[in-house]
Formats: structure tokens, sequence, C-alpha cells
């Protein structure tokens, strides 16, 4: 895939929704960071949160005048089966990773960071996002400070991917998580920052739609706006446990009568092969209750508009995961003042205060009576809604993640963080063997 063609946004652009003071400090902080030279590096260009993120992120950095880029992995479908696997391992669920397993995750490393020096030679900061690409500074020859930012949930990573791809952080100078409870699965402590992710309000999938184009919308869709609908945007995932939604939806519908259940989520993401076998899962589950509307398709779960159209026309948004590493969606429904029920966990715990502007729920049947209680109090819903909004804009918009990274290159280029000596190509080959693990085969 290479390097994205990105333009750039002024921070002018946010006046309207940041502070004065806030806004003052990032164009101080920028002042002498101009012309820094910064790679962002990833695994996929759609589809998922981190490309969200950077989609916006690096184009606010360019207009401060950061020589910022984005290069994105090129890769096959049996490297990102093994990342998938390692995803799941640092969020908890038992996975088995053989010697080949390994030896292709480490030569897809070498080889982006072969095509990384090519692209940049010797920028001033690399940051590298979650495992897929974690073992590129391993294979880095130009000196380069490395972050790793990692955006999942790290508070019950198995033993085994933990022992064996945790070590790579011998490598980073910082490591980023979404929350400082992260840092206790083996993350070198006094190194590790909290870095909650943020939605840009001017992204296609949230900015301002007006109510009646966005009812429109899905009702071009199969959705019929005279009656009540709940929503989940999420990817096919069982993490997202979109049966659990089924599940409470059923439950909710016993008590309200004509309600429909929207399954958003497009198969879009490279990095994610488990995807399909999931949608098929789910409709299954569903059966033929034609109010279940599940959408894989990626003109509609890949389309912003369209997904800002269904957050912005349910009663409910639905965030119901077993384990999330910050919630993006959950993020964007909140921005709309759409009230949301969350899963108790992860990310979705920093963002949802419980009964102040959404609900947290452990089960199908706790979500169950929160669409009750939302539907059946238009009032408390409204007021909910507001309260989620004005959390988000003072918490969660993307200026505020672009001053936590201006703090930190200002750290790095201040000398603040220590910087790591790059390894050998024989100290490689001997953490490639340690990853690989003794029982490998």
């Amino acid at each position: 895939m290479g390097t994205l063609d990105l333009g750039l946004v002024p921070l002018e652009s946010y006046d309207s929704l940041i502070e004065a003071d806030a806004r003052h400090e990032i164009l101080s902080g920028a002042q002498p960071l101009k012309g820094l030279r910064v790679v962002h590096v990833n695994a996929t260009p759609k589809g998922g949160g981190v490309a969200e993120i950077l989609r916006s992120l690096v184009p606010m950095m360019r207009g401060l005048g950061i020589d910022a880029s984005w290069w994105v992995l090129e890769a096959d479908e049996a490297f990102f089966t093994v990342t998938k696997r390692l995803h799941n391992g640092l969020q908890g669920k038992m996975t088995l990773l053989r010697r080949e397993d390994v030896e292709c995750y480490w030569l897809h490393n070498e080889r982006a960071a072969s095509a990384i020096e090519l692209a940049f030679g010797s920028p001033d900061i690399l940051v590298v996002h979650d495992p897929q690409v974690m073992a590129v500074p391993a294979f880095l020859h130009n000196g380069t400070r490395t972050v790793w930012h990692c955006h999942l949930d790290l508070t019950a990573p198995t033993e085994d991917v933990q022992s064996r791809l945790l070590p790579l952080t011998q490598f980073y100078a910082r490591c980023l998580v979404s929350m400082p409870e992260y840092a206790a699965a083996g993350l070198p402590l006094e190194r590790t920052v909290a870095f909650p992710p943020a939605i840009d309000p001017f992204a296609a999938k949230n900015r301002h739609l007006p109510l009646e184009e966005a009812r429109a919308r899905v009702v071009g869709l199969g959705i019929d706006c005279r009656r009540p609908l709940v929503t989940q945007v999420s990817r096919f995932d069982p993490w997202k446990d979109p049966w659990g939604v089924v599940d409470a939806y059923r439950l909710a519908r016993r008590r309200v009568p004509g309600l429909q259940l929207a399954l958003v989520g497009a198969l879009t993401a490279v990095d994610d092969p488990e995807g399909v076998e999931a949608w098929q899962s789910v409709c299954s589950y569903a059966g033929d209750d034609p109010d279940i509307h599940i959408y894989p398709q990626p003109e509609v779960g890949g389309d912003d508009t369209t997904v800002n159209a269904f957050q912005t026309a349910s009663n409910v948004v639905i965030q119901k995961s077993i384990r999330e590493g910050f919630g993006l969606t959950v993020t964007e429904a909140m921005w709309k003042g759409t009230p949301v029920i969350g899963g108790d966990c992860g990310g979705i715990r920093l963002q949802i205060e419980d009964g102040v502007n959404g609900y947290l729920v452990s089960n199908a049947v706790e979500c169950a009576e929160r669409i009750v209680d939302l539907l059946d109090d238009p009032h408390r819903a409204r007021v909910m809604g507001a309260a989620a909004r004005e959390n988000v804009r003072r918490r969660f918009l993307m200026s505020r993640l672009l001053l936590d990274y201006l703090r930190l290159f200002q750290q790095i280029v201040d000398g603040q963080v220590r910087h790591l000596e790059r390894c050998t190509e024989a100290e490689a080959k001997a953490l490639a063997a340690l990853l690989a693990g003794p029982s490998g085969n």
C-alpha cells in the first residue's frame, strides 16, 4: 500500500469547539516542532478506528507545519490471519501460535522496515500502531526514535501472546495505551502513557446531519422510522458480541412491539479475515426476523454518511462489547446526542458515566432493560444524549489527541525520552527465535 496522499487541516476549523486556552497551547506547542518528520505506520487504510484516527490526525499535524506522513503495510491474507491471532491473544482469547506463524509475522515486519527506510530515510519519529507492525523497529538501522501506540484492551492478555509479543516493547521509547489500566499487562510502566483516542467532528461520519435527511437515508435501506430503532455499528467480531445484541433486542421487543434492530458493520477491514465467518454466524442467529436488518455491504457500513445517518436516526445506539480498547463508535454516537448503551468494559467505561451520559451493561438482560427504559422515557434519553455530546466535546475531540502528541514529540525532541539503540541483525534473529517459542512447530 505504501504512503497515503493526504492534505492538511488548519486548526482554525476547531475554533468554535475548543477553549481558547487549548487552542493557544496547541499553536504554541507546535511552533518549535515545525518541520519535524513524523511517520505513522499501521496495517490498513480503512475499516477500523486506527485508520479513522490517522485520516484526521495526520492532516492536522501537517496543518501545524509538522512533516507528518502515514504509511500502510501491504500484506497477504496469511499475514493478517496471524496478526488477528495476536490481536485476539492480547485481548484475552486463547490462541495457538505456530512457528510458521511467527516466521510469517517476522518476515513481513522485516520487509516493512526496509520499505519504510526506502520511502522516508531517517524520520525523526516513527509511530507504530497496534501489533501488526510492532516488530518493525527491530529491523531499522537509521536511529529513528520509535513510539508504539496500542489501541487494544490489554487488561487480560494470554500468557502465550504476552510473552512472545511484548518483549518487542524494548525497541520503543514510549508505549501509548488508551487507558492507564492497560499498562499493567507487562508493558514497561516507566515508558507507558495513556492517550485516549478521539474523533474528528468534521468527518463525514460525525458532522451534523439533519434528522430528516438521516431518516430518509435509513428508510431507503428498509427501516421504518415510524417505529423505534436500536443500532449497533461495529465490525462483525466476537469481541463486539452482535449475538448478545440480538438477544437484547428480542427481550426488549416483548415490551416494545415493533422494535427494529440494525447491525451495521461493513466487511472492509483487510486485517480482519474472521469478519465474514462472524457475519454469517450472526445472520444465521438472527433467523428470518424481518425487523433485524444486517448490513455487511461496504456501501452501507463503509459509507461514513450512512453510518452517520444510522447513529443520528436511531432511538438508541448499542455497543455491547466484551473487550474494547476504546470504542470510537460509542464516541461517535455520543457526539450526535444519541443515548448509548455500552458494554461495561475497557474504554467504554472511560466514556460513559453510568446513568448520567449513557448506560453500562454486562449482559443481554441488562441491555434489554436499558433499551426499554430509554424508549419509555424520551426526556431522559434527550438529557443523557446532551450530556454525552458535551462529554465528547470536552474530552474526546481530535484536537485533544493532537495536543497529547505534541507534548510527547516535544519531550522526545528535548531529550526527555530515552533514545533506544537499534539491535544488530544477530540480536533480531535471536529475538525472533524467542518469539517463536520452544513449543512452536
